[in-house]
C-alpha cells in the first residue's frame, strides 16, 4: 500500500538549523561499546585500572563481576559500580574516566570517496566527518545540499556550497554519536540502505535488484534489528511501504518487485519499530519523510 505524498520540507536558514540542533549537543556523553575507561576506586588499587566496554556493553569489576554500563553517563557508571562495591566495603568512593570515546561513531553516505562508519574520540563536525570520509567526489552535477539525520525524528538541511567554501561556518554542526550525514547523489542514483545493517551506505543499482539483494550488499542486518518492519521508500513515486520478513523472502511480488534507482531501505531497531523516524528523500530538491510510516499509520 502506498502513502500520501508528504508536503515539501521548509528550507532551513542557518539560524534555524543551529537553533534546532544545538539544543541537544550539550547532552552528557554516554558510554558505549569499545570505550576505554579508567575505573578509580579510592584506596583500593587492586580494584582500579583500565577497562574496555565490551560488545555486551559491560565492564568486568573485580569482586562484582560483569556490569552493564552502556548508555550510562560517567557519573551514572561510577555510581553503579560504587553501589555494587558498597555491599562489600563501607565508605567506598569511585570515579570513572573515559580515555577513548570509541562509541562516538557517525555514518557518512553519498558522494564521498569512502562512505561508511567513522569513529571519533570526540564528536566531529560535518566538515571533519566529510574529510574523514575522503572528501567530496566530483560529478557532472554540482552538489547543493547535505542532510544530517539525528535520532528518531530530526533532520537538518545544510547548504553545502556555503559550508564548504567557508562562507557559513555556523552551519558546521557538531555531530553526535549515531548521526547520519547524507551527501545526495545526482544523476544515476544508487540504492541506499540505512539503519541496523552491518555496512550502511549507497550501493550500485542493478536491474532486478530486490530488497534482500540490497540488504545482503550492506552485510545483512544486526541481531537487534526489527526485520518485520523494514521500510522501503520510493521517492520517484512518493510511496512508502513497510515490508515484513515474509515479504522480502518471498518470490518477487507487487510489494517486493525490483528496486528502482534512488530507493531507500531503512532497517529499524526493535526499539524504534513503532515510533517516528524522519528521513528525507536523497536528492537535492524534494525529500520524503518516514515518520508516519514508522508509526504504522497507513
Amino acid at each position: 500500500e502506498g502513502f500520501p505524498a508528504p508536503k515539501p520540507p521548509r528550507p532551513h536558514s542557518p539560524s534555524e538549523t543551529l537553533k534546532e540542533f544545538d539544543s541537544g549537543v550539550s547532552e552528557p556523553y554516554r558510554l558505549g561499546e569499545g570505550d576505554q575507561v579508567f575505573v578509580q576506586v579510592w584506596e583500593k588499587p587492586e580494584l582500579s585500572g583500565v577497562q574496555f566496554v565490551g560488545p555486551d556493553g559491560a565492564l568486568t569489576i573485580p569482586l562484582v563481576g560483569t556490569m552493564k554500563v552502556a548508555g550510562m553517563t560517567r557519573e551514572e557508571g561510577a555510581k553503579a559500580i560504587r553501589d555494587s562495591l558498597a555491599r562489600l566495603y563501607t565508605g567506598i568512593s569511585v570515579t570513572l574516566r573515559v580515555d577513548q570515546y570509541v562509541a562516538n561513531r557517525v555514518t557518512v553516505v553519498g558522494r564521498v570517496k569512502t562512505p561508511g562508519v567513522i569513529r571519533f574520540e570526540k564528536p566531529p563536525s560535518i566538515m571533519e566527518a566529510i574529510a574523514r570520509a575522503g572528501g567530496l567526489v566530483d560529478g557532472p552535477v554540482n552538489l547543493t545540499h547535505c542532510a544530517v539525520i539525528r535520532g528518531r525524528n530530526r533532520v537538518a538541511w545544510i547548504d553545502l556550497p556555503s559550508l564548504m567554501s567557508g562562507q557559513e561556518l555556523s552551519l558546521n554542526l557538531r555531530l553526535k554519536a549515531e548521526d547520519v550525514v547524507l551527501i545526495p547523489e545526482d544523476g544515476d542514483l544508487p540504492v541506499y540502505v540505512l539503519g541496523q545493517v552491518v555496512k550502511p551506505g549507497a550501493f550500485r543499482w542493478t536491474r532486478g535488484m530486490t530488497v534482500i539483494d540490497a540488504i545482503a550488499q550492506a552485510g545483512g542486518v544486526h541481531r537487534d534489528s526489527n526485520s518485520s518492519s523494514i521500510v522501503l521508500v520510493r521517492p520517484s513515486t512518493n510511496r512508502r511501504v513497510i515490508l515484513s520478513q515474509d515479504d522480502i523472502l518471498a518470490p518477487i511480488n507487487a510489494v517486493n518487485a525490483g528496486l528502482e534507482r534512488g530507493d531507500i531501505i531503512y532497517v529499524p531497531t526493535n526499539i524504534l519499530a513503532d515510533v517516528g523516524y524522519v528521513l528525507d528523500k536523497l536528492n537535492a530538491f524534494s525529500w520524503v519523510f518516514l515518520a508516519d510510516t514508522l508509526r504504522g499509520n497507513r
